[in-house]
């Protein structure tokens, strides 16, 4: 009998995941990753994503579907992978994406290794995505969910080959709707619980109070300039503000302006008009290739630079053994390094990288 590790963060599209493995005759073991003390973090719990304060939901599902549970601690993993490297990109003048983190750090490496060493054969999620074969090149694909209001193909683009044959997502083939019907239909407890919102472990969306109290350290202020160099006012630390970003930027202006670059160096936050955001190519590096093994000439595809951006046409060829160039057929708003870029051949993936 093939044994499935189900990933289980207490919510109703994990314990849904479970039910159908075991429905499928899988020999299932529910496990919730304790990735941080909510007291750590100031997070209340109805903000929380596979957290400790989840547990009890996961295990009561768990104890309905007869399989065992358990806690793995990997909060020191998730601290140096996810968090740090959170903190790091805003001191850096980037925007970074702890989801897509969290997924290659914990979900699909941590957690995999656990499984291989527990003599598991899949780790299973509660993921709207699926994956297939191409049977003429033997490789594995990551493919858009059926339900595309649900798709996240775009936060799993890092999973390797390896990780992929080893890897299923049940609800792939379902639309949430469905979802919510099957574990009210099988007494889930969490049938109606809300999804998770936002980062887990960033109460309210305030990024700089987040890492000022992590880190102790208080970011200094400096000017906010035009795209001319001028003067427009003061800033409060350059880990407060990302690209496109106009709230909350604390100026009297004669017109709507939006951040347009971070500089490090001068410790300045360059403000432009709305036009000044746009623009037809990027560069990403860490990429991941998975439908093809390279990208050995231009390539059309669609592209997507945010999880909920619509994907738009582009040309994309790799520069180097790390490095891909995508150029857009149109200008695009507010790329963002830091951020993920992913690439489309219909419903397959092709490929992802980091915005650089």
């Amino acid at each position: 009998m093939n044994r499935a590790i189900i990933a289980m963060s207490g919510g109703v599209d994990s314990s849904v995941a479970a039910c159908i493995m075991k429905e499928r005759g899988y020999d299932c073991m529910g496990v919730t990753m304790k990735l941080f003390s909510n007291d750590d973090v100031g997070v209340s719990r109805e903000h929380t994503c596979c957290s400790l304060d989840d547990v009890e939901d996961a295990r009561s599902v768990a104890r309905r579907l007869d399989m065992p549970f358990y806690v793995f601690n990997f909060s020191d993993r998730f601290e140096e992978c996810v968090i740090d490297k959170f903190i790091r990109a805003y001191e850096n003048g980037a925007t970074p994406n702890p989801c897509i983190d969290c997924n290659r750090y914990l979900k699909f490496d941590k957690l995999y290794r656990r499984a291989e060493e527990l003599g598991y054969d899949y780790v299973v999620t509660g993921h709207y995505a699926r994956i297939g074969r191409d049977e003429e090149s033997g490789r594995y694909l990551l493919k858009k969910a059926l339900d595309t209001n649900k798709d996240q193909s775009y936060v799993l683009y890092n999973l390797t080959q390896e990780q992929l044959s080893h890897t299923m997502f049940p609800l792939g083939e379902l639309t949430k709707p469905e979802v919510r019907e099957l574990a009210e239909k099988h007494g889930f407890i969490n049938f109606n619980k809300p999804d998770s919102q936002d980062i887990c472990f960033v109460v309210n969306g305030r990024y700089g109070d987040f890492i000022e109290e992590h880190t102790g350290k208080k970011y200094p202020e400096g000017d906010f300039v035009d795209m001319d160099g001028n003067v427009l006012g003061r800033h409060k630390g350059i880990i407060r503000y990302t690209i496109g970003q106009r709230k909350g930027l604390g100026l009297a202006l004669p017109e709507p302006m939006y951040v347009c670059r971070v500089d490090v160096e001068k410790n300045t936050v360059v403000l432009g008009r709305n036009e000044d955001l746009f623009t037809d190519r990027l560069t990403a590096r860490d990429i991941n290739l998975i439908s093809v093994p390279k990208i050995d000439e231009p390539m059309r595809v669609k592209a997507k630079v945010r999880y909920r951006q619509p994907e738009q046409w582009a040309t994309a060829v790799q520069t180097g053994e790390d490095e891909l160039t995508v150029k857009f057929d149109e200008p695009q708003r507010a790329i963002t390094k830091g951020q993920s870029v992913v690439l489309y051949d219909g419903d397959v993936v092709v490929a992802g990288g980091t915005i650089d």
